[in-house]
């Protein structure tokens, strides 16, 4: 059911936003997800919902792992502990799973260009209805954030944008006076007489206007606002992000203004579970952990591939000062946060900045270094027209460190890592490769190193499927065959090594199994011969069909002229990939080593 919540008192909404942080870290202490900034925006979330109309008003989330409280306000409350798991409900917003969730967003600094769009609907239908964008100060460091306001600050539609300030990055209160402006600027007498003066100096002589605009800039200097003033959007703030009254009485004067207005709004990520308060990266994004303590429970296991390319990234940048690198707002989830603390001035995390980081990564290259560009595959996407046309059209040896291939499990939809391979192959002058363990990860990122154009070798989140082996090193365009067999061959690519070896122990056959290790270029002798006494190919590589490796297979028959092989790839089919649990999410695709084995024909 909706929680109806325009009657409550102040109290009884401080209440509520109480119970929903309750039953966030119930429920993200049990499934894990995103914890600390989501329970920050609880209060914002509450004053929203009393303020604007979720049934008319667009309310859009940026990025919406903040949305939790939205989601238990919408009617969710009941399901909420299906939150990120198989068939349960989404950890981002998702129109299909519920009418108020307006759009999708699992990646950053939409929000604004989305509330513009739907202003500019709004405005042709002749509606009366607001957008509500609430953005993480975080998005702010994305340049389509800027693009955005650079437009609405012309057109000067009505949108109201929630600036959800946790990191006190953008500005930061200078002692009582500041407070004291901050909210004279939020209140609504401070907004009426600025309109009055506006219009009073319409009519005053061009020396007066002048000195009285002067007056008013010098007011706002001494307040964080100037900047989105002058980009013609009215700032107010910053106010208390957990006053929700205070919220609530800002928020109204901003939809009256009929303007776009930002709010900026001060929160504390973590509020309300002490452990997790603060400006702490680990709670970011947490898996199941135990509340009284905060500590997850052990997990043993393999390396996983992110601890492998950290450590050997460090390694790399002990033996050579040219090795630098970047990441996008994820040091940690890359694994470059060792490197940039051992060598800060040579690794650097540039914020939700892919464009920006894959062309900085550039001049480095014709400078003489040797960057790594370490980006999740799905965020790479963000930064494709960098990657041809600041990087690939200059054959420029920057390396692509792609982590998160394939499934990526309980973020879903907007996170799987499975378009890079098809994305990146058309490109001219890029090279692909992958590794399938940690001898072949160390292996790969030393031919990285070394290659003078662009590269780019993608891993899994977690840990490899196959088990660790010597291996050669590796050489342009050069696959090994890992084991001979009759007839029937197991082409692996990546991470799909490990399962090709594990579908192989359970078939009724003896097949062959390639380590493909390049799918641009491939190895057209290799595969030439094994054409010869191979007549059934299989395909494993966690991407997407279209484009992929299968299809880099079938282009390279094509060509040569071979035309007794049969091909068949267990490649992801022509479609979004739900979230769940890796095995789950596996299972449901039908990719599962034993799945897959009785397939094998």
């Amino acid at each position: 059911m909706m929680r109806d919540i325009k009657a409550c008192s102040i109290e009884e909404l401080n209440t509520l936003a109480e119970e929903i942080r309750q039953k966030i870290l119930q429920t993200v202490s049990k499934n894990g997800g995103h914890l600390s900034s989501t329970m920050g925006a609880t209060d914002l979330i509450v004053a929203m919902h009393s303020v604007f109309d979720v049934e008319q008003d667009p309310f859009i989330f940026d990025v919406s792992h903040q949305a939790y409280a939205h989601k238990l306000l919408t009617g969710r409350w009941d399901t909420f502990d299906t939150l990120r798991q198989f068939g349960g409900i989404c950890g981002y917003t998702k129109p299909k799973e519920s009418k108020y969730d307006y759009y999708v967003a699992g990646h950053s600094s939409t929000s604004i260009s989305l509330a513009v769009g739907a202003a500019k609907a709004i405005a042709l239908k002749g509606e009366k209805r607001i957008p509500v964008a609430l953005i993480g100060d975080g998005s702010m460091s994305a340049g389509m954030a800027y693009e955005a306001l650079n437009e609405l600050g012309d057109r000067k539609y009505p949108v109201v944008i929630i600036l959800n300030d946790n990191e006190m990055s953008i500005a930061k209160p200078i002692g009582a006076i500041s407070k004291l402006l901050s909210q004279t600027m939020a209140g609504s007498f401070y907004q009426k007489f600025k309109a009055k003066v506006e219009k009073v100096l319409e009519h005053l002589p061009e020396s007066a206007s002048y000195l009285a605009k002067r007056f008013e800039e010098s007011f706002k200097l001494i307040t964080p606002g100037i900047l989105f003033e002058e980009m013609g959007i009215e700032y107010i703030g910053p106010v208390d992000g957990h006053d929700i009254a205070s919220l609530m009485e800002t928020m109204r004067v901003a939809k009256a203004l009929g303007k776009p207005v930002i709010i900026h709004a001060q929160t504390t990520k973590g509020k309300g579970y002490e452990i997790a308060e603060g400006t702490k990266e680990n709670w970011h994004g947490v898996s199941a952990f135990d509340l009284k303590t905060g500590i997850a429970p052990q997990k043993n296991g393999a390396k996983a591939a992110t601890a492998i390319f950290s450590e050997m990234l460090v390694e790399l940048a002990d033996a050579d000062e040219k090795v630098v690198g970047v990441t996008a707002a994820m040091p940690s989830g890359t694994g470059m946060s060792a490197a940039i603390a051992k060598y800060p001035n040579r690794f650097w995390d540039v914020a939700i900045a892919e464009q920006h980081a894959v062309t900085s990564m550039g001049p480095l290259a014709k400078e003489g270094f040797k960057p790594f560009c370490t980006i999740y595959s799905t965020f790479l996407q963000r930064g494709y027209d960098q990657v041809i046309h600041d990087i690939a059209l200059m054959d420029l040896g920057v390396a692509f460190a792609l982590d998160r291939a394939g499934i990526v499990g309980e973020d879903g939809e907007t996170h799987q890592g499975a378009f890079d391979i098809s994305y990146l192959r058309a490109i001219p002058n890029m090279t692909l490769l992958a590794p399938y363990n940690e001898t072949t990860m160390k292996l790969c990122m030393a031919f990285a190193k070394e290659y003078a154009h662009p590269c780019a070798f993608r891993y899994p989140r977690g840990a490899f499927l196959a088990q660790d082996r010597q291996s050669p090193p590796y050489e342009l365009g050069k696959s090994v065959l890992l084991k001979e067999g009759e007839e029937i061959l197991f082409i692996g690519y990546g991470n799909g090594v490990g399962r090709a070896e594990q579908t192989a122990q359970l078939v009724d056959a003896n097949v062959g199994i390639l380590d493909l290790r390049f799918v641009k270029p491939l190895d057209v002798s290799m595969l030439t011969q094994l054409s010869a006494g191979y007549k059934k190919w299989f395909v494993f590589s966690d991407s997407a069909a279209l484009g992929g490796v299968g299809s880099a297979l079938l282009e390279f028959l094509s060509e040569y002229k071979i035309q007794d092989v049969q091909v068949t790839t267990f490649e992801y089919d022509d479609a979004f990939i739900t979230h769940g649990n890796t095995k789950r999410v596996e299972e449901s695709l039908g990719i599962l080593p034993e799945q897959l084995a009785q397939k094998i024909s």
